[in-house]
């Protein structure tokens, strides 16, 4: 038997919209459109080196290393730089045509509409997401998903990112929500799981890509349609 749960706190990206196809698709559009295939020897080369480099510049975004404007351009730039490329132009073209892309696409992870039915009369549904704002409103809107939530947090309006215990307590107090009746559901076992246990609320992690399992989440999934025996 489940607790008595009233707030469920969603993340976004790679929970229920599946980051990873839309983000191939868009780029596969990128390489061919701003033929990057002159300047890279395939589509892996650069979607390879992209995710390094990216991904390293989230971890400096999420501890306020540097800005998004920073972080949108460089990942770009130092992709391009890999491959003796300085086009700072080109950077910026491409990370506006990713911004204006990806969001469009409207790949979802099975049983996200199911389990948004189910819940949605259940429970007060909120996006909690580090992701910028207008990227996420657009998501939510082209995939039909914003009718779900009564509100979406993102990390920019609130100064802090996942998983700093700041932003729960944020989430939370904008809500009026108690932590005994509130739950987080997200892929990432540092930045999701870890700082909601940090913050001392209920966890439900997605493992969809079959991590080791862990005893950090109180519940793991590995698959949303597995929510129904939780929640």
């Amino acid at each position: 038997m489940s607790k008595n749960y009233k707030f469920i706190f969603f993340d976004l990206d790679r929970t229920l919209w599946d980051f990873e196809t839309n983000s191939l698709l868009t780029f596969k559009e990128i390489y061919k459109n701003r033929e990057l295939y002159n300047i890279f020897p395939d589509f892996n080369s650069f979607i390879k080196t992209y995710k390094i480099i990216n991904e390293d510049l989230w971890e400096k975004y999420r501890k306020g290393e540097i800005t998004k404007l920073e972080l949108r351009t460089n990942r770009f730039l130092l992709t391009l730089n890999k491959f003796n490329v300085n086009d700072i132009e080109l950077a910026k073209n491409i990370g506006n045509d990713y911004i204006n892309e990806s969001p469009k696409k409207k790949e979802v992870f099975p049983h996200t509409y199911e389990i948004l039915d189910y819940l949605y009369p259940k429970y007060n549904l909120i996006i909690l997401t580090n992701g910028f704002k207008e990227v996420q409103t657009s998501k939510l809107k082209n995939c039909q998903l914003n009718k779900y939530f009564s509100k979406l947090i993102c990390s920019e309006d609130t100064g802090y990112q996942k998983p700093n215990p700041k932003i729960f307590q944020y989430a939370l107090s904008s809500l009026n929500a108690k932590k005994a009746e509130s739950i987080m559901v997200g892929d990432d076992l540092n930045v999701d799981i870890i700082g909601a246990n940090n913050f001392k609320i209920d966890t439900i992690y997605c493992n969809f890509i079959n991590n080791e399992k862990s005893n950090i989440p109180t519940y793991e999934i590995t698959s949303l349609k597995e929510i129904l025996n939780i929640l």
